[in-house]
């Protein structure tokens, strides 16, 4: 039996043209942890209707910089789609911060949100309602049946691209027009 296991932890998944599924279609997922026990990552390309304004008023919270108030807050994915998840740079952590890398980190803590409110947050971020997740071997099912492109993570494409342009982006870092490619695995 074969026990090697290539984690796609810090990479984007980027959906194929034939990817039927409305809660991913044309996304970038970044997977923020991916073991033989499956996978957990948000997409970070599908802003909602919610800025954060409203999420800090649901929370009761204070917003100290008016620019923070029109900061929109993403669609993360289908599962726990009324948790809050903090993708961020790793320069701050809290109680419960998961570190993907040395240089991104997921919190899903209120304190952090807090911190983010008052201006003293991580440099970069990204605040999603609920997350993707995928169990063991079905993440791998998925890329083998060529539903997913999969790429290193770019920081630039994941924190400082326009959501609106982050596909586009994260396909470039792979050199690929998508427009060009075929939904069939082998064919051009």
């Amino acid at each position: 039996m074969n026990t090697f296991f290539d984690s796609f932890k810090n990479h984007f998944l980027i959906s194929m043209p034939h990817l039927d599924d409305p809660h991913f279609e044309h996304t970038v997922v970044y997977l923020c942890e991916h073991t033989p026990e499956g996978a957990i990552g948000l997409v970070i390309n599908r802003p909602s209707s919610i800025d954060f304004s409203e999420l800090a008023e649901h929370l009761k919270m204070t917003i100290s910089s008016p620019k923070l108030a029109s900061d929109p807050i993403y669609h993360g994915g289908p599962v726990e789609s009324e948790k809050g998840f903090i993708l961020h740079t790793s320069e701050k952590t809290w109680s419960n911060t998961l570190k993907v890398n040395d240089e991104v980190s997921l919190s899903a803590s209120l304190e952090a949100l807090e911190d983010i409110a008052r201006g003293q947050g991580p440099e970069a971020y990204r605040i999603t309602l609920g997350c993707a997740g995928w169990e063991a071997g079905q993440l791998e099912k998925e890329i083998a049946n060529n539903d997913w492109l999969v790429c290193e993570a770019d920081l630039d494409v994941l924190f400082h691209t326009p959501s609106d342009m982050q596909f586009t982006a994260a396909t470039k870092v792979l050199g690929i027009d998508m427009a060009r490619l075929s939904p069939d695995i082998g064919h051009a």
